[in-house]
């Protein structure tokens, strides 16, 4: 028995790709990712009157790194303001707190070789995790001196669209407070439309990304996206851009995942460029908070830029959209049940509302289900998880593929999976993943939503944004200490197989699914990246080195996975009462037959 979805070369009105993005794999690059990873908050003096220093757990650090003269040995009485240590979706929701620590403290402060000075009760944080501690990591992939190594690799899966980006900073090194032509690198644009025609090359189509979460230290400096000027400059960038490879890009997407830039950036302050104040922070939800205003500089220039590539573009068929982040969330307890309405109302639909009539496409990017508690994300112990702390759940792609189809099926426009992945170095857990994820869009597609394509992130293990060299998200192993030689895992050849037939047949379906359910029972560990706290709220900062989570005998496939009601003592309460008086018996769970049944999807009516 097989599941098709249909051919992988586009004849059919199907595609696959894989994507990826410039600050993840190009060499020879000086953003603000690779300054932001460079910063080392230990060479940092700290004073009273210094920004307030900024622990692992949100990432940001404000140091110079050697411009502080070395002091004398000396005692300081220090009043300090110390940030609260809070868990994942506080600070993706920018509620980063901060107090005063009314107690005064004595450091001794010792002077070093290099002028460099230690805090005897300060601990060393970098604002990137696993980067420090890999071999080369300002080399990420190489992409821009060798696009070949993972060109070849793509195309050898049998894809037809490549996903890749041009980097704001590499073509605009400077502000352009002068004009353009001052402040633009006219041979990187040529190296880009170069690359460009090497994918093409290659036989693959060119999904272009102009913005993906890499914004130029210049624009860091003056306030980037809360300023109106930014939207300028930005357009600016995308005509040179446009008026270089427009006739050998097939899909543009303007912005990747803008909520999640904002809130990281100007709400928690934990990626390069947002340098957010207290006051910012506590306002940040606000209808006039940093986070609304960035948002919309952002839908302008989206929508500036959407004119522009219709109104310059050769190509006939000339296709703009957006990469929106969506992540199915639900509460944990029933008092957790408005945290999660406030979540969604910020992240799931604004942006896409508000350029809703500016769109030839709508991107989705989804990786897995979040469990709010509180302020934060809670780590069930009875899921799965990647390395990087998100839940696998393929049926959430498929609900809110059938909800965001329900809200804008009066644009008649499509979508695309334009990222779907999951981190796992063993590769146990991304087989299943990529089958059962690939069921739900296939299950979708019958139930009426017009899907064009799927995208995998990513082809080879790259820099993961703050959390560094840790999480694995490729389908290709990459050798750092033997000269980024790639080893392609088995997730690579499945990959291949199902692009190439199209179709998803019942043995691999069930032998990847055998394979995790062994490792479970055997009580196999595999790499976790993020820091839980006692009561099982999963902090943001990622780790230098990972800790061992076991693997979850759990049944996630996609139709399976039973939900678990509310966890709060009075919701627990109240099943239990009603199981105690209920007449009716609970059915005992059917055991998982050896040959695995697959229930006929029909199409609706």
């Amino acid at each position: 028995m097989v599941f098709f979805m249909c051919s992988g070369k586009e004849g059919n009105g199907f595609f696959f790709g894989l994507a990826t993005a410039p600050a993840h794999v190009e060499d020879r690059l000086h953003d603000a990712w690779l300054q932001f990873a460079e910063e080392n908050p230990c060479h940092k003096s700290e004073t009273g009157d210094d920004p307030v220093q900024v622990e692992a757990v949100i990432g940001a650090a404000a140091a110079d790194g050697s411009s502080h003269q070395a002091p004398l040995t000396r005692k300081d009485s220090i009043k300090k303001k110390k940030p609260l240590k809070v868990a994942m979706e506080a600070m993706i929701r920018g509620l980063q707190k901060f107090v005063e620590d009314e107690t005064e403290e004595e450091e001794e402060v010792e002077v070093e070789e290099e002028g460099k000075v230690s805090a005897s009760n300060e601990e060393c944080h970098h604002n990137v995790a696993a980067w420090h501690n890999v071999p080369h990591p300002e080399e990420r992939l190489r992409f821009w001196s060798d696009p070949d190594t993972e060109l070849k690799l793509a195309k050898d899966t049998g894809v037809s669209i490549f996903r890749m980006g041009i980097d704001w900073t590499r073509i605009m090194p400077q502000e352009p407070v002068n004009g353009v032509k001052d402040a633009v690198n006219y041979a990187a644009l040529e190296r880009y439309k170069w690359i460009i025609s090497r994918v093409r090359s290659y036989g693959m189509k060119v999904m272009l990304t102009l913005f993906h979460h890499s914004l130029p230290p210049w624009a860091g400096d003056y306030g980037g996206w809360k300023l109106e000027k930014t939207v300028d400059y930005f357009i600016e960038f995308t005509k040179l851009v446009v008026n270089s490879v427009s006739d050998m890009v097939d899909y543009w997407i303007t912005f990747n995942e803008p909520h999640v830039f904002c809130m990281l950036t100007y709400c928690a302050g934990a990626w390069p460029g947002g340098h957010p104040d207290m006051v910012e922070v506590a306002t940040s939800a606000l209808p006039t908070g940093v986070f609304m205003q960035a948002m919309h500089w952002m839908a302008v220039a989206h929508s500036k830029a959407y004119d522009y590539i219709h109104e310059q573009s050769t190509l006939s068929n000339k296709v703009v959209g957006v990469a929106h982040n969506v992540s199915f969330t639900r509460p944990y307890g029933l008092f957790d049940v408005a945290a999660v309405t406030l979540a969604n109302s910020l992240t799931l639909f604004p942006y896409v509302d508000s350029i809703c009539d500016k769109l030839d496409f709508i991107g989705i990017n989804y990786y897995g289900q979040e469990v709010i508690s509180g302020a934060g994300l809670k780590l069930v112990e009875t899921d799965e998880y990647s390395e990087s702390g998100r839940g696998v759940y393929p049926d959430g792609l498929f609900r809110l593929l059938i909800q965001f189809h329900e809200r804008y099926k009066h644009l008649k426009v499509p979508f695309i999976i334009t990222e779907n992945g999951v981190s796992d170095e063993t590769d146990v857990i991304r087989r299943p993943y990529l089958l059962e994820h690939l069921l739900a869009v296939y299950a979708a597609m019958i139930k009426g939503v017009p899907v064009l394509g799927y995208l995998f992130w990513t082809i080879s293990d790259n820099w993961e944004w703050a959390d560094g060299y840790g999480p694995k998200f490729g389908l290709v192993a990459v050798d750092r200490a033997n000269g980024l030689a790639r080893i392609p895992r088995p997730s690579y050849h499945l990959f291949s197989k199902v692009v190439s037939t199209g179709k998803i047949t019942r043995a691999d379906r069930e032998r990847a699914w055998n394979e995790l359910q062994k490792s479970a029972k055997e009580k196999r560990t595999r790499p976790f990246y993020r820091a839980v706290d006692k009561h099982g709220l999963m902090y943001a900062g990622g780790l230098d080195k990972p800790t061992q989570r076991p693997y979850i005998e759990r049944d996630w496939r996609f139709g399976h996975y039973e939900m678990e009601g509310l966890q709060d003592p009075l919701s627990r309460l109240s099943r239990s009462l009603l199981r105690m008086f209920s007449l009716k018996k609970r059915r005992k769970s059917k055991k998982v037959d050896s040959e695995l049944v697959l229930q006929t999807l029909e199409p609706s009516v």
